[in-house]
């Protein structure tokens, strides 16, 4: 069930038997020479709108702008400021709130999001916390989970591609991203095969550090079949982990 594939008296019949929602939130930014810009928003996105159909919960709309300042220094890459990030945030789950939602579960595609999004809840609470009246909304809490964190999904990228995973433009999000998209699917040869790992703190850094994009990870091991059993691994992950948060 997509919230914006549905009716405003749909989304009220759903609130009498739930109080959860599902929001994808990713990333515009670049993936190394053979990934999509739009990666981190893909994967989150369809695995969601996947485990939502099968488990009959509602998922929002996607998140598709965060933390992305340090690749900037690569065309394509779109980002907010922190600061910006969290307002937003906060506002999203304000209006669910005060329609009655009280369990928003971010699932998440970008790693460079996570203090942000966090930070996000740390101001809500904190809107609750320091409230002098009583408030006319429910207690509602948030949660965030990165798609790649169910221990399965990790368990078969660490067998399947080792070291050569990575941490930025990895063969995992990258193969989910070509089966969901095969005409997208680029035959691009990396050098070095596997790229370097390194620290940064701007664009500038980033791209000096990391020329074609790539922290660590070899993505040209990325078959769209491995992207079809990780979607699957995550699908159950999601549902699992949901339906315990929606009912906590």
């Amino acid at each position: 069930m997509l919230l914006h594939h549905s009716s405003w008296p749909e989304i009220e019949a759903y609130l009498e038997k739930s109080k959860g929602i599902v929001i994808p939130i990713g990333s515009t930014e670049q993936h190394g020479p053979n990934g999509l810009i739009g990666t981190d928003a893909i994967c989150p996105e369809a695995i969601a709108h996947r485990a939502g159909a099968e488990a009959g919960f509602l998922v929002g709309p996607t998140f598709n702008v965060g933390i992305a300042q340090h690749h900037l220094g690569f065309p394509g890459t779109m980002t907010l400021r922190p600061s910006t990030m969290i307002a937003a945030i906060h506002d999203w789950v304000g209006s669910l709130a005060r329609h009655g939602f009280e369990r928003v579960y971010f699932f998440n595609g970008h790693g460079g999001n996570v203090a942000t999004i966090e930070a996000a809840f740390a101001e809500i609470y904190a809107d609750r916390s320091l409230a002098q009246d009583a408030s006319n909304r429910g207690p509602v809490k948030c949660k965030r989970v990165n798609w790649w964190d169910f221990k399965p999904v990790m368990d078969y990228c660490k067998k399947r591609y080792g070291s050569a995973h990575g941490a930025h433009a990895t063969p995992s999000e990258v193969a989910v991203t070509y089966f969901l998209h095969p005409q997208a699917i680029k035959d691009v040869e990396m050098a070095p095969k596997v790229a370097p790992w390194g620290r940064y703190t701007d664009a500038e850094s980033y791209r000096a550090a990391f020329p074609d994009g790539r922290i660590g990870s070899d993505p040209s091991l990325a078959d769209p079949k491995d992207g079809e059993q990780l979607i699957a691994l995550s699908v159950e992950g999601l549902i699992d982990d949901f339906r315990k948060f929606e009912a906590g």
